[in-house]
């Protein structure tokens, strides 16, 4: 059986390697990237399973390959590329769970989780989220629209 893959989108050195060293000890191939720019070139590259996104990005982060990035943008760039459109994107964020949370399920998050993270919580969502998009039937082909008469 494979392992199943996880990109890692954070600003944080240390939010990036704390979890991937706890995805990885659990059994994930974990890739990361610190910008928006990297972000959409690790999924185009490496194909994960799922990703985990943080929603805000320092202005000297957020400007990678000169787009003023953030979760938000990430989803949306995210939810046009054809590698992207069905990985499902758990939220982890630092900012305000009221404000934040409600737009990012709107943006196309699956879940959302409030920093400091709970691992043993995370996990499990990640498993489970995993379980449902093994489960779930494949995406239907885009049909192509009939020529205008």
């Amino acid at each position: 059986m494979r392992h199943r893959k996880i990109l890692v989108v954070d600003d944080s050195p240390v939010i990036l390697k704390t979890l991937s060293m706890k995805l990885t000890v659990h059994g994930y191939d974990v890739v990361t990237a610190e910008d928006g720019s990297a972000a959409i070139g690790a999924v185009r590259r490496h194909k994960p399973d799922l990703i985990l996104l943080d929603l805000s990005f320092p202005p000297d982060v957020a400007h990678g390959g000169g787009v003023a990035w953030d979760g938000y943008l990430i989803m949306n760039w995210l939810r046009r590329l054809e590698e992207g459109r069905n990985i499902p994107i758990l939220v982890i964020t630092g900012g305000d769970p009221d404000q934040c949370k409600e737009r990012a399920l709107a943006a196309g998050a699956t879940g959302f989780f409030h920093k400091p993270i709970n691992s043993d919580e995370l996990l499990a969502e990640i498993e489970q989220t995993l379980a449902k998009q093994a489960n779930a039937p494949p995406p239907a082909a885009a049909v192509p629209a009939a020529p205008a008469p």
